[in-house]
This record gives C-alpha cells, structure tokens and sequence, in this order.
C-alpha cells in the first residue's frame, strides 16, 4: 500500500505525532463483499481521501438501553478480522462485553459512498496485542499507558503532566488493559449517493453460510 505520513502537535510541541491514515488489507477475504470494499477503498484512496481510516462504531449498553457511537481508526483487515486498539477499561469496552453485536459504517466524501457494516466483536489474542504494541511509537505507546480512558479530569494541563513524567523503556511491555477490538461482519451495505437522491444501495448478508445479495430502494 502507498504510505502517505501527517504530522500533527500535540502539547505546545513537546510531541509531534506521525502516523499514516492507511488501512492495512493483510491477505483480505476473497468474498464479493470484501472485493467490493476493496474496490470502492481504492478508489477513495486514489481520490485521496481524508481520514479514510476513520470508522464509527455503534455499541449497546444493556444497563442504560442506550446505544453509543465514536471514531476509532481501523487499523487493519486481516482476511475477514476488522481490527482496531482501545482500553479494555473503556466504556465501549464494557459495552462490547454486555453485547457482542455492533454495527459500524465508513463515509467516504471524495466519492459519495458510505459502507455499513454489522457483526460482532471480541478482544484479539494477546500474543497478537503484544506483537502489535511492540511496533508502535513511544509516544503512542505512553498514551495508551497512561490515559484512563473516559474518565474524567481535573485539568488538561494534569494530563499533560502525566504524559510528560512517564518513564517509557523501550522493554515496555503492553499493559493488560490495552489491546485489540477484531469484528467479522455478517452483513454489507454499500451506498453510493447520485443525483435526485437515486441513491444504490447494495446489500451483502451471511445467512445459512453464504452470502446474500440484493438492492434496497433509496
């Protein structure tokens, strides 16, 4: 994949973070729907999409009956896992524990196209959490020790500090409440917007082992 780098400041320019808005697509699925995806992902690329990356995931909280929503980078799509890091102590975490089914959905401005996606989700292995934490940046890496995700705060200036006065080792190792989210959809819908609002609306879904196609009116 072409690799484009951004570069953004974070604490008066005590860090510069790096990091590429790239999905990586590691021997991905060779299914109609992961071939769609594919092709409508290269041409957002090829439009070079902003953030193309960004994916909000819908969770459920049992307690509350309310549903949640938030942006989280996908990293990868590794055959038919989509992939992406959080805190296991968060609260979409602990909404992902109470209901595995989720629903998630891409938009893509550069070509009018929005992709849903519904499935459900459990933690990666943590052998493949520990290779991937290994990888990353130092500061990425701090942040994702340091941060209680969700929680609240005295001041930003106190988190600052906090980042600021952690010791990194580079033998750091992943701390146990961190690590990957991985969802395999059972159902597609890809929607390319057009003019007069004749929107196409393209459906895959996984029923009794195969996958369904069909089109659904605007």
């Amino acid at each position: 994949l072409e690799m484009k780098t951004y570069h953004g400041k974070f604490l008066k320019g005590f860090l510069k973070i790096t990091y590429s808005p790239m999905i990586d697509l590691q021997n991905i699925c060779n299914e109609e729907p992961y071939l769609e995806f594919k092709r409508f992902y290269d041409l957002a690329k090829d439009q070079n999409q902003n953030s193309i990356q960004a994916i909000c995931i819908s969770s459920f909280n049992n307690k509350t009956n309310q549903p949640n929503s938030r942006f989280v980078n996908l990293k990868l799509v590794k055959n038919n896992e989509w992939i992406f890091f959080s805190n296991y102590n968060s609260p979409k975490a602990e909404e992902f524990r109470m209901n595995k089914k989720i629903s998630a959905i891409f938009f893509w401005d550069s070509i009018n196209t929005q992709i849903r996606l519904k499935g459900e989700i459990f933690k990666t292995s943590k052998s493949f959490s520990d290779e991937y934490f290994s990888k990353r940046k130092e500061e990425k890496n701090i942040l994702a020790i340091v941060s209680n995700q969700s929680k609240k705060i005295e001041s930003y200036e106190d988190l600052k500090q906090k980042y600021r006065d952690y010791k990194y080792s580079q033998s750091e190792t992943r701390p146990n409440y961190w690590g990957g989210f991985s969802f395999i959809p059972s159902y597609f819908e890809f929607w390319e917007g057009h003019k007069n609002r004749l929107n196409k609306r393209k459906v895959y879904e996984y029923k009794k082992g195969s996958w369904n196609c069909y089109l659904l009116e605007p």
